[in-house]
Protein backbone atom coordinates (compact mmCIF):
# COMPACT_ATOMS: atom_id res chain seq x y z
CA UNK A 1 0.00 0.00 0.00
CA UNK A 2 0.95 3.44 -0.55
CA UNK A 3 0.51 6.39 0.85
CA UNK A 4 0.17 10.38 -0.15
CA UNK A 5 -2.23 13.03 0.21
CA UNK A 6 -4.80 15.02 -1.41
CA UNK A 7 -7.55 17.25 -0.86
CA UNK A 8 -10.71 15.39 -0.79
CA UNK A 9 -14.15 17.87 -0.89
CA UNK A 10 -15.75 18.08 2.58
CA UNK A 11 -18.72 16.29 1.49
CA UNK A 12 -16.71 13.16 0.72
CA UNK A 13 -15.30 13.31 3.50
CA UNK A 14 -17.84 13.72 5.91
CA UNK A 15 -19.11 10.58 3.99
CA UNK A 16 -16.32 8.57 4.59
CA UNK A 17 -15.96 9.85 8.21
CA UNK A 18 -20.14 8.51 9.16
CA UNK A 19 -19.27 5.27 7.28
CA UNK A 20 -15.88 4.88 9.22
CA UNK A 21 -17.10 5.99 12.75
CA UNK A 22 -20.34 3.01 11.99
CA UNK A 23 -17.42 0.23 11.78
CA UNK A 24 -17.31 -0.16 7.77
CA UNK A 25 -14.76 1.03 5.71
CA UNK A 26 -14.56 3.46 2.88
CA UNK A 27 -12.89 3.59 -0.46
CA UNK A 28 -13.10 6.40 -2.71
CA UNK A 29 -13.13 4.11 -6.39
CA UNK A 30 -13.37 4.29 -9.79
CA UNK A 31 -13.08 7.68 -11.82
CA UNK A 32 -12.58 10.33 -9.14
CA UNK A 33 -9.27 8.15 -7.72
CA UNK A 34 -8.18 7.93 -11.39
CA UNK A 35 -9.19 11.48 -11.93
CA UNK A 36 -6.69 12.90 -8.73
CA UNK A 37 -3.91 11.08 -9.54
CA UNK A 38 -3.55 12.21 -12.79
CA UNK A 39 -3.91 15.80 -11.32
CA UNK A 40 -7.76 15.98 -12.77
CA UNK A 41 -10.57 17.46 -10.76
CA UNK A 42 -13.09 14.31 -10.78
CA UNK A 43 -16.29 14.80 -12.62
CA UNK A 44 -18.11 12.82 -9.99
CA UNK A 45 -17.47 10.74 -6.45
CA UNK A 46 -17.91 7.22 -5.52
CA UNK A 47 -17.26 5.40 -2.69
CA UNK A 48 -17.45 1.67 -2.33
CA UNK A 49 -17.81 -0.18 1.29
CA UNK A 50 -18.25 -3.40 2.99
CA UNK A 51 -21.45 -1.41 4.22
CA UNK A 52 -24.77 -3.26 2.85
CA UNK A 53 -27.50 -1.14 1.50
CA UNK A 54 -29.83 -0.87 4.44
CA UNK A 55 -26.95 -0.23 6.28
CA UNK A 56 -25.79 3.03 3.96
CA UNK A 57 -29.52 4.47 4.59
CA UNK A 58 -29.29 3.85 8.23
CA UNK A 59 -26.42 6.09 8.39
CA UNK A 60 -27.38 9.27 5.73
CA UNK A 61 -30.53 11.11 6.69
CA UNK A 62 -30.80 11.87 2.52
CA UNK A 63 -30.41 9.18 0.06
CA UNK A 64 -31.71 7.06 -3.03
CA UNK A 65 -31.52 3.39 -3.48
CA UNK A 66 -33.35 2.17 -7.21
CA UNK A 67 -31.28 -0.40 -8.29
CA UNK A 68 -30.67 -4.15 -8.46
CA UNK A 69 -26.89 -3.44 -7.60
CA UNK A 70 -26.61 -1.73 -3.80
CA UNK A 71 -25.71 1.68 -5.17
CA UNK A 72 -27.08 4.52 -2.88
CA UNK A 73 -26.90 7.91 -3.29
CA UNK A 74 -26.09 10.49 -0.89
CA UNK A 75 -27.65 13.97 -1.87
CA UNK A 76 -25.94 16.59 -0.80
CA UNK A 77 -28.73 19.94 -1.27
CA UNK A 78 -26.78 22.38 -0.06
CA UNK A 79 -23.35 22.16 -2.55
CA UNK A 80 -23.41 24.27 -5.55
CA UNK A 81 -21.02 22.35 -7.03
CA UNK A 82 -22.66 19.81 -9.56
CA UNK A 83 -19.80 17.12 -8.69
CA UNK A 84 -20.90 16.55 -4.98
CA UNK A 85 -24.69 16.73 -5.40
CA UNK A 86 -24.68 12.62 -5.47
CA UNK A 87 -22.08 10.76 -3.99
CA UNK A 88 -22.77 7.33 -4.98
CA UNK A 89 -21.55 4.52 -1.79
CA UNK A 90 -21.57 0.75 -3.34
CA UNK A 91 -21.18 -2.28 -1.31
CA UNK A 92 -18.47 -4.76 -2.41
CA UNK A 93 -20.13 -7.26 -4.55
CA UNK A 94 -19.35 -10.44 -7.12
CA UNK A 95 -20.77 -10.32 -10.14
CA UNK A 96 -22.28 -13.73 -12.12
CA UNK A 97 -22.04 -14.47 -15.57
CA UNK A 98 -23.24 -11.68 -18.11
CA UNK A 99 -25.94 -13.87 -20.30
CA UNK A 100 -27.21 -10.49 -22.21
CA UNK A 101 -23.45 -8.75 -22.74
CA UNK A 102 -24.84 -5.81 -20.48
CA UNK A 103 -25.58 -6.56 -16.55
CA UNK A 104 -24.50 -9.35 -14.45
CA UNK A 105 -27.46 -11.91 -13.84
CA UNK A 106 -27.04 -11.80 -10.03
CA UNK A 107 -24.90 -9.64 -7.84
CA UNK A 108 -23.30 -10.99 -4.30
CA UNK A 109 -22.45 -8.13 -1.75
CA UNK A 110 -18.85 -9.14 -0.46
CA UNK A 111 -16.96 -8.10 3.07
CA UNK A 112 -13.43 -7.82 0.88
CA UNK A 113 -11.88 -5.28 -1.17
CA UNK A 114 -10.36 -7.55 -3.67
CA UNK A 115 -13.69 -8.97 -4.60
CA UNK A 116 -14.94 -5.53 -5.89
CA UNK A 117 -11.44 -4.70 -7.34
CA UNK A 118 -11.20 -8.02 -9.87
CA UNK A 119 -14.68 -7.20 -11.38
CA UNK A 120 -14.36 -3.95 -12.94
CA UNK A 121 -13.09 -2.97 -16.34
CA UNK A 122 -10.05 -1.30 -17.15
CA UNK A 123 -6.84 -1.12 -14.29
CA UNK A 124 -6.94 2.93 -13.97
CA UNK A 125 -10.50 2.46 -12.65
CA UNK A 126 -9.53 -0.32 -10.37
CA UNK A 127 -7.49 1.46 -7.53
CA UNK A 128 -8.88 2.07 -4.32
CA UNK A 129 -8.17 5.16 -1.89
CA UNK A 130 -8.93 5.25 1.72
CA UNK A 131 -9.39 8.09 3.53
CA UNK A 132 -7.77 8.50 7.30
CA UNK A 133 -9.27 12.26 7.82
CA UNK A 134 -6.40 14.37 9.20
CA UNK A 135 -8.58 17.39 9.67
CA UNK A 136 -12.51 16.04 10.20
CA UNK A 137 -15.15 18.32 8.58
CA UNK A 138 -12.95 20.02 6.18
CA UNK A 139 -10.75 17.04 4.04
CA UNK A 140 -8.39 19.15 3.56
CA UNK A 141 -5.13 17.05 2.56
CA UNK A 142 -6.34 13.99 4.25
CA UNK A 143 -4.38 10.86 4.17
CA UNK A 144 -5.06 8.07 1.97
CA UNK A 145 -4.35 4.73 1.68
CA UNK A 146 -3.80 3.76 -2.28
CA UNK A 147 -4.82 -0.24 -3.05
CA UNK A 148 -3.81 -1.06 -5.99
CA UNK A 149 -3.67 -4.47 -7.04
CA UNK A 150 -4.00 -4.70 -10.30
CA UNK A 151 -1.37 -2.16 -11.39
CA UNK A 152 -3.53 0.95 -12.30
CA UNK A 153 -0.66 3.16 -11.48
CA UNK A 154 2.13 1.73 -13.75
CA UNK A 155 -0.86 2.23 -16.68
CA UNK A 156 -1.15 5.61 -15.43
CA UNK A 157 1.89 6.36 -15.61
CA UNK A 158 2.50 4.50 -19.05
CA UNK A 159 -0.96 6.72 -20.83
CA UNK A 160 -2.04 3.01 -21.22
CA UNK A 161 -5.39 1.19 -21.17
CA UNK A 162 -5.44 -2.61 -19.88
CA UNK A 163 -8.24 -4.70 -18.59
CA UNK A 164 -7.84 -6.74 -15.41
CA UNK A 165 -7.66 -10.00 -16.55
CA UNK A 166 -8.40 -10.55 -20.11
CA UNK A 167 -10.02 -8.32 -21.97
CA UNK A 168 -12.23 -10.80 -23.97
CA UNK A 169 -13.31 -11.67 -21.04
CA UNK A 170 -14.21 -8.70 -19.74
CA UNK A 171 -15.77 -7.26 -23.19
CA UNK A 172 -17.97 -10.45 -22.99
CA UNK A 173 -19.38 -9.76 -20.06
CA UNK A 174 -20.11 -6.41 -20.99
CA UNK A 175 -20.05 -5.47 -24.53
CA UNK A 176 -20.17 -1.85 -23.87
CA UNK A 177 -16.86 -1.86 -22.36
CA UNK A 178 -15.32 -1.51 -25.80
CA UNK A 179 -16.91 1.52 -26.26
CA UNK A 180 -15.60 3.38 -23.03
CA UNK A 181 -12.61 1.49 -23.65
CA UNK A 182 -11.98 4.37 -27.17
CA UNK A 183 -13.88 6.92 -25.39
CA UNK A 184 -11.79 6.68 -22.14
CA UNK A 185 -8.43 6.41 -24.21
CA UNK A 186 -10.18 9.47 -26.35
CA UNK A 187 -10.84 11.72 -22.75
CA UNK A 188 -7.55 11.00 -21.44
CA UNK A 189 -5.48 11.14 -24.52
CA UNK A 190 -4.11 6.67 -23.99
CA UNK A 191 -3.64 4.00 -26.07
CA UNK A 192 -4.98 1.21 -25.60
CA UNK A 193 -3.22 -1.70 -25.14
CA UNK A 194 -2.42 -4.54 -28.31
CA UNK A 195 -3.92 -6.90 -26.47
CA UNK A 196 -7.34 -4.60 -25.85
CA UNK A 197 -7.80 -3.62 -29.59
CA UNK A 198 -7.81 -6.96 -30.76
CA UNK A 199 -10.17 -8.53 -28.56
CA UNK A 200 -12.29 -4.83 -29.84
CA UNK A 201 -11.66 -6.48 -32.93
CA UNK A 202 -12.79 -9.53 -31.76
CA UNK A 203 -16.34 -8.95 -30.22
CA UNK A 204 -17.04 -5.73 -31.95
CA UNK A 205 -20.67 -7.06 -32.47
CA UNK A 206 -21.63 -7.96 -29.32
CA UNK A 207 -22.82 -4.36 -29.07
CA UNK A 208 -25.57 -4.60 -31.17
CA UNK A 209 -26.47 -6.28 -27.53
CA UNK A 210 -26.27 -3.17 -26.13
CA UNK A 211 -29.21 -0.33 -25.76
CA UNK A 212 -29.02 2.48 -27.58
CA UNK A 213 -29.29 4.83 -24.57
CA UNK A 214 -25.93 3.52 -23.34
CA UNK A 215 -24.46 3.97 -26.92
CA UNK A 216 -25.47 7.50 -26.74
CA UNK A 217 -23.92 8.35 -23.71
CA UNK A 218 -20.72 6.75 -24.64
CA UNK A 219 -20.67 8.77 -28.26
CA UNK A 220 -21.69 12.01 -26.44
CA UNK A 221 -18.41 11.62 -23.99
CA UNK A 222 -16.17 11.33 -27.08
CA UNK A 223 -17.97 13.91 -28.93
CA UNK A 224 -17.49 16.18 -26.35
CA UNK A 225 -13.56 15.23 -25.54
CA UNK A 226 -10.89 17.17 -26.50
CA UNK A 227 -9.64 15.14 -29.35
CA UNK A 228 -12.87 14.15 -30.83
CA UNK A 229 -11.87 13.15 -34.24
CA UNK A 230 -8.73 10.65 -33.00
CA UNK A 231 -11.64 9.04 -30.63
CA UNK A 232 -13.80 8.30 -33.85
CA UNK A 233 -10.72 7.48 -36.19
CA UNK A 234 -10.18 4.41 -33.41
CA UNK A 235 -13.71 3.49 -32.88
CA UNK A 236 -13.71 3.50 -37.66
CA UNK A 237 -10.29 1.76 -37.05
CA UNK A 238 -11.41 -1.59 -34.74
CA UNK A 239 -15.03 -1.65 -36.39
CA UNK A 240 -17.46 -0.25 -33.60
CA UNK A 241 -17.96 2.70 -35.87
CA UNK A 242 -19.62 1.02 -38.28
CA UNK A 243 -21.76 -1.09 -36.07
CA UNK A 244 -22.83 2.36 -34.12
CA UNK A 245 -23.02 5.07 -36.92
CA UNK A 246 -22.27 3.01 -40.34
CA UNK A 247 -23.67 6.42 -41.95
CA UNK A 248 -20.58 7.81 -41.03
CA UNK A 249 -18.08 5.69 -42.72
CA UNK A 250 -19.74 6.04 -45.82
CA UNK A 251 -17.69 9.23 -46.33
CA UNK A 252 -14.65 7.01 -46.54
CA UNK A 253 -12.69 7.40 -49.67
CA UNK A 254 -15.52 9.67 -50.98
CA UNK A 255 -13.76 12.28 -52.99
CA UNK A 256 -15.17 15.59 -53.36
CA UNK A 257 -15.23 18.51 -55.92
CA UNK A 258 -12.13 20.91 -56.33
CA UNK A 259 -13.11 22.62 -53.39
CA UNK A 260 -12.01 20.78 -51.18
CA UNK A 261 -8.58 18.36 -50.05
CA UNK A 262 -9.88 15.83 -48.29
CA UNK A 263 -12.79 13.29 -48.73
CA UNK A 264 -15.88 13.57 -46.88
CA UNK A 265 -14.92 11.52 -43.99
CA UNK A 266 -11.69 13.39 -43.65
CA UNK A 267 -13.37 16.70 -43.94
CA UNK A 268 -16.16 15.29 -41.63
CA UNK A 269 -13.32 14.96 -38.74
CA UNK A 270 -11.59 18.42 -39.59
CA UNK A 271 -14.77 19.59 -38.97
CA UNK A 272 -15.59 18.16 -35.86
CA UNK A 273 -11.86 18.69 -34.50
CA UNK A 274 -12.44 22.70 -35.03
CA UNK A 275 -15.62 22.40 -33.12
CA UNK A 276 -14.17 20.93 -30.47
CA UNK A 277 -11.13 22.74 -30.53
CA UNK A 278 -13.57 26.14 -30.06
CA UNK A 279 -15.09 24.41 -26.99
CA UNK A 280 -18.58 24.76 -29.32
CA UNK A 281 -21.61 23.22 -28.00
CA UNK A 282 -22.68 19.21 -28.38
CA UNK A 283 -25.26 20.46 -31.09
CA UNK A 284 -23.13 22.12 -33.36
CA UNK A 285 -20.08 19.49 -32.54
CA UNK A 286 -22.98 16.82 -33.87
CA UNK A 287 -23.79 18.76 -36.66
CA UNK A 288 -20.10 19.31 -37.47
CA UNK A 289 -19.67 15.42 -37.91
CA UNK A 290 -22.97 14.66 -39.32
CA UNK A 291 -23.09 18.19 -41.91
CA UNK A 292 -21.96 16.29 -45.21
CA UNK A 293 -23.25 13.00 -44.21
CA UNK A 294 -25.57 12.79 -46.88
CA UNK A 295 -22.63 13.63 -49.82
CA UNK A 296 -22.11 10.22 -50.44
CA UNK A 297 -25.48 9.20 -51.38
CA UNK A 298 -26.03 12.58 -53.50
CA UNK A 299 -22.61 12.27 -55.25
CA UNK A 300 -22.90 12.57 -58.86
CA UNK A 301 -19.99 13.37 -62.07
CA UNK A 302 -20.64 16.54 -63.95
CA UNK A 303 -19.28 16.34 -67.75
CA UNK A 304 -20.27 19.76 -67.99
CA UNK A 305 -18.08 20.56 -64.77
CA UNK A 306 -15.66 18.21 -65.62
CA UNK A 307 -16.46 17.35 -61.68
CA UNK A 308 -18.41 15.54 -58.98
CA UNK A 309 -21.65 17.41 -57.66
CA UNK A 310 -23.77 17.03 -54.31
CA UNK A 311 -26.83 18.44 -55.62
CA UNK A 312 -29.15 18.25 -52.05
CA UNK A 313 -27.05 16.25 -50.07
CA UNK A 314 -27.96 19.07 -47.17
CA UNK A 315 -31.96 18.02 -47.80
CA UNK A 316 -30.51 14.07 -47.40
CA UNK A 317 -27.74 14.42 -44.69
CA UNK A 318 -31.16 16.40 -42.34
CA UNK A 319 -33.12 13.09 -42.62
CA UNK A 320 -30.62 10.80 -42.48
CA UNK A 321 -29.07 12.76 -39.20
CA UNK A 322 -32.58 12.21 -37.72
CA UNK A 323 -33.10 8.56 -38.34
CA UNK A 324 -29.29 8.12 -36.66
CA UNK A 325 -30.56 10.54 -33.89
CA UNK A 326 -33.78 8.43 -33.35
CA UNK A 327 -32.08 5.55 -33.17
CA UNK A 328 -30.19 6.47 -30.49
CA UNK A 329 -32.61 8.13 -28.80
CA UNK A 330 -31.41 11.86 -28.62
CA UNK A 331 -34.04 13.92 -27.08
CA UNK A 332 -36.58 15.55 -29.27
CA UNK A 333 -35.13 19.48 -28.61
CA UNK A 334 -32.00 18.07 -29.57
CA UNK A 335 -32.89 16.40 -32.27
CA UNK A 336 -34.87 19.10 -34.22
CA UNK A 337 -31.99 21.63 -33.83
CA UNK A 338 -28.96 19.18 -35.11
CA UNK A 339 -31.26 18.59 -38.35
CA UNK A 340 -31.63 22.31 -38.98
CA UNK A 341 -28.31 22.89 -38.92
CA UNK A 342 -27.82 19.93 -41.03
CA UNK A 343 -29.91 21.22 -43.12
CA UNK A 344 -29.29 24.94 -43.36
CA UNK A 345 -25.40 24.58 -43.42
CA UNK A 346 -25.13 25.72 -46.85
CA UNK A 347 -26.62 28.63 -46.98
CA UNK A 348 -24.14 31.02 -46.41
CA UNK A 349 -21.64 31.32 -49.25
CA UNK A 350 -20.70 35.15 -50.47
CA UNK A 351 -21.50 38.19 -48.85
CA UNK A 352 -21.55 40.31 -52.23
CA UNK A 353 -24.64 38.18 -52.99
CA UNK A 354 -26.68 37.25 -50.02
CA UNK A 355 -28.99 40.01 -49.51
CA UNK A 356 -30.35 41.04 -46.59
CA UNK A 357 -33.82 40.03 -47.18
CA UNK A 358 -32.19 36.27 -47.75
CA UNK A 359 -31.02 36.78 -44.22
CA UNK A 360 -34.28 37.30 -43.14
CA UNK A 361 -34.80 34.16 -44.64
CA UNK A 362 -32.73 31.83 -43.21
CA UNK A 363 -33.08 33.56 -39.58
CA UNK A 364 -36.68 32.34 -39.44
CA UNK A 365 -36.17 28.79 -41.21
CA UNK A 366 -33.38 28.25 -38.73
CA UNK A 367 -35.11 30.41 -35.88
CA UNK A 368 -33.01 32.64 -33.87
CA UNK A 369 -32.17 30.76 -31.05
CA UNK A 370 -29.98 28.73 -33.42
CA UNK A 371 -28.26 31.16 -35.93
CA UNK A 372 -25.39 32.04 -34.38
CA UNK A 373 -24.65 27.85 -33.90
CA UNK A 374 -25.47 27.79 -37.61
CA UNK A 375 -22.54 30.60 -38.29
CA UNK A 376 -20.11 28.66 -35.92
CA UNK A 377 -20.94 25.14 -37.96
CA UNK A 378 -20.32 27.37 -41.26
CA UNK A 379 -16.61 28.48 -39.76
CA UNK A 380 -16.26 24.85 -38.35
CA UNK A 381 -17.15 23.65 -42.34
CA UNK A 382 -14.83 25.77 -44.19
CA UNK A 383 -11.91 24.78 -41.76
CA UNK A 384 -12.81 21.60 -42.10
CA UNK A 385 -11.79 21.66 -46.32
CA UNK A 386 -8.56 22.73 -45.80
CA UNK A 387 -8.42 26.44 -46.67
CA UNK A 388 -7.06 29.02 -44.79
CA UNK A 389 -9.50 30.72 -41.93
CA UNK A 390 -12.37 33.03 -42.95
CA UNK A 391 -11.15 36.24 -44.38
CA UNK A 392 -11.55 38.71 -41.34
CA UNK A 393 -13.69 40.41 -43.25
CA UNK A 394 -15.75 38.46 -44.49
CA UNK A 395 -16.58 37.07 -41.26
CA UNK A 396 -17.63 40.00 -39.76
CA UNK A 397 -19.88 41.28 -42.41
CA UNK A 398 -21.77 37.46 -42.22
CA UNK A 399 -22.53 38.43 -38.43
CA UNK A 400 -23.32 42.01 -39.33
CA UNK A 401 -25.57 40.94 -41.60
CA UNK A 402 -26.99 38.52 -39.41
CA UNK A 403 -27.40 40.88 -36.67
CA UNK A 404 -29.09 43.19 -38.98
CA UNK A 405 -31.64 40.83 -40.14
CA UNK A 406 -32.74 39.88 -36.42
CA UNK A 407 -32.65 43.43 -34.79
CA UNK A 408 -36.53 44.55 -34.09
CA UNK A 409 -36.70 47.33 -37.03
CA UNK A 410 -38.39 51.02 -35.40
CA UNK A 411 -41.95 50.97 -36.85
CA UNK A 412 -45.45 51.72 -35.81
CA UNK A 413 -45.99 48.02 -33.80
CA UNK A 414 -43.72 49.75 -31.06
CA UNK A 415 -46.30 52.25 -29.86
CA UNK A 416 -48.89 50.99 -26.98
CA UNK A 417 -51.24 51.83 -28.97
CA UNK A 418 -52.55 50.39 -32.69
CA UNK A 419 -54.48 52.05 -35.52
CA UNK A 420 -57.92 49.99 -34.91
CA UNK A 421 -57.90 51.22 -31.35
CA UNK A 422 -57.25 54.98 -32.73
CA UNK A 423 -60.35 54.18 -34.79
CA UNK A 424 -61.89 53.75 -31.54
CA UNK A 425 -61.01 56.40 -29.37
CA UNK A 426 -61.49 59.27 -32.36
CA UNK A 427 -64.25 57.70 -34.22
CA UNK A 428 -61.95 58.24 -37.10
CA UNK A 429 -63.08 56.62 -40.34
CA UNK A 430 -60.33 54.19 -41.69
CA UNK A 431 -58.09 56.09 -43.61
CA UNK A 432 -54.50 57.71 -44.56
CA UNK A 433 -55.25 59.71 -41.64
CA UNK A 434 -54.95 56.89 -39.56
CA UNK A 435 -51.31 56.19 -40.55
CA UNK A 436 -50.53 59.86 -40.51
CA UNK A 437 -51.32 59.60 -36.89
CA UNK A 438 -49.52 56.45 -35.67
CA UNK A 439 -46.26 58.29 -37.80
CA UNK A 440 -46.71 61.41 -35.77
CA UNK A 441 -47.42 59.38 -32.54
CA UNK A 442 -43.86 57.23 -33.22
CA UNK A 443 -42.22 60.64 -34.07
CA UNK A 444 -43.06 61.98 -30.05
CA UNK A 445 -42.08 58.27 -29.14
CA UNK A 446 -38.98 57.93 -30.17
CA UNK A 447 -38.03 61.87 -29.26
CA UNK A 448 -38.94 60.42 -25.61
CA UNK A 449 -39.56 56.96 -25.24
CA UNK A 450 -41.57 57.78 -21.79
CA UNK A 451 -44.51 59.30 -23.53
CA UNK A 452 -45.07 55.30 -24.80
CA UNK A 453 -47.98 54.60 -22.89
CA UNK A 454 -51.45 53.96 -23.70
CA UNK A 455 -52.80 57.32 -21.62
CA UNK A 456 -50.04 59.35 -23.23
CA UNK A 457 -50.87 57.87 -26.29
CA UNK A 458 -54.57 58.46 -26.37
CA UNK A 459 -54.98 61.95 -25.47
CA UNK A 460 -52.83 62.52 -28.26
CA UNK A 461 -54.54 60.93 -30.93
CA UNK A 462 -57.61 62.20 -30.12
CA UNK A 463 -55.69 66.40 -30.32
CA UNK A 464 -54.31 64.88 -34.10
CA UNK A 465 -57.19 63.65 -34.99
CA UNK A 466 -58.79 67.42 -34.49
CA UNK A 467 -55.97 68.64 -36.63
CA UNK A 468 -56.31 69.82 -40.32
CA UNK A 469 -55.00 67.57 -43.46
CA UNK A 470 -51.96 69.73 -43.89
CA UNK A 471 -51.00 70.09 -40.10
CA UNK A 472 -51.56 66.45 -39.48
CA UNK A 473 -49.65 65.40 -42.89
CA UNK A 474 -46.83 67.58 -41.66
CA UNK A 475 -46.44 65.91 -38.74
CA UNK A 476 -46.62 61.78 -39.94
CA UNK A 477 -44.15 62.86 -43.10
CA UNK A 478 -41.98 64.67 -39.94
CA UNK A 479 -42.18 60.87 -38.21
CA UNK A 480 -41.51 58.54 -41.28
CA UNK A 481 -38.31 60.86 -41.83
CA UNK A 482 -37.38 60.31 -38.08
CA UNK A 483 -37.90 56.59 -37.74
CA UNK A 484 -35.84 56.37 -41.18
CA UNK A 485 -33.24 58.49 -39.92
CA UNK A 486 -33.54 56.36 -36.85
CA UNK A 487 -33.01 53.19 -38.27
CA UNK A 488 -30.73 53.81 -40.28
CA UNK A 489 -28.39 55.17 -37.16
CA UNK A 490 -29.20 51.99 -35.95
CA UNK A 491 -28.10 49.37 -38.42
CA UNK A 492 -25.15 51.95 -38.62
CA UNK A 493 -24.02 51.28 -35.27
CA UNK A 494 -24.35 47.74 -36.12
CA UNK A 495 -21.79 48.00 -38.94
CA UNK A 496 -19.42 50.00 -36.94
CA UNK A 497 -19.61 47.04 -33.96
CA UNK A 498 -18.37 44.59 -36.69
CA UNK A 499 -15.83 47.25 -38.96
CA UNK A 500 -17.38 46.75 -41.99
CA UNK A 501 -19.61 48.83 -44.14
Amino acid sequence: MKKTSFDIPKEVADIAYKLEKGGFEAYLIGGCTRDMLLGRKPKDWDITTNAKPEDIQKLFDNTFYENNYGTVGVVNEETEDETLKVVEITPYRLENTYSDFRRPDSVTFSEKLEDDLKRRDFTVNAIAMCIRIKDKGTGKKSLVEIVDLHKGQEDLEQSVLNTIGSAEDRFSEDALRMLRGIRLATELDFILNPDVEKAIQKHGNKLKKISSERIRDEFVRIIMSSKPADGLKLAQKLGLLEIILPEIIEGLGIEQNQAHSFDVWEHSLRTLQHSAKKDFPLEVRISAIFHDIGKPRSRRWSEQKKDWTFYGHDVIGSRVTAKILTRLKFPVKQLEKITKLVRWHMFFSDTEQITLSAVRRMVANVGKENIWDLMDLRACDRIGTGRPKESPYRLRKYHSMVEEAMHDPISVNMLKISGGKIIEVTRETPGPRIGLILHALLDEVLEDPKRNTSEYLEERALEMAKMDEKTLKKLGDKGKETKEAEEMAKVKDIRKKYWVE
